[in-house]
């Protein structure tokens, strides 16, 4: 199955280019990385495959996102983020937080990640409850990985180790 990514501009390439080095020695500097990848993952992690519905859409800047009791905390990154897409305004909201994530993961010593631009910006935000909560169990975990967004055991592990980043008192 081919992937089809939406096409952006050029200039719009660049911008991204340009951001993600910016961001790169934003992020080693200040030491946010788990921060990012965190605004990342809960940006895509409400994604329901079965309704087509939540995922990386900018969503977290708007309070009512942040306000999930899974976000506590994220109101940081969205702030720590704000001047980058003041300097690069062209570049969506859903792509800036998901190209934090990206570098996030690149500052810590992991994989490069291919980074595909072209995320829309969205008004309203999912609905709360779409994240897992790893309180409720291994069965929860599968039921919201698994079955909500399609994902397999061994994408579980590997977003779970997402989590041995660690956290940063901001």
């Amino acid at each position: 199955m081919t992937k089809n990514y939406p096409t952006v501009s050029e200039d719009y390439k660049k911008a991204v280019e340009k951001c993600k080095r910016k961001l790169r020695g934003f992020i080693a500097e200040k030491n946010c990385a788990p921060l990012m990848l965190r605004i990342a993952w809960h940006s895509a992690g409400t994604y329901d495959v079965k309704t087509k519905t939540g995922g990386p859409f900018g969503t977290m800047r708007l309070a009512a996102e942040q306000a999930h009791s899974a976000n506590n905390g994220l109101d940081i990154a969205v702030r720590l983020l704000e001047p980058f897409k003041e300097q690069f305004p062209t570049i969506s909201y859903a792509d800036l937080y998901q190209l934090a994530g990206v570098v996030g993961v690149e500052v810590t010593g992991g994989p490069d990640i291919p980074f595909h631009p072209g995320r829309d910006d969205k008004a309203e935000p999912p609905q709360e409850g779409r994240l897992p909560d790893a309180k409720q169990g291994n069965d929860h975990l599968r039921q919201v990985f698994g079955a909500q967004m399609g994902l397999s055991d061994k994408d579980i592990v590997a977003l779970s180790g997402g989590h041995t980043l660690g956290a940063l008192d901001w």
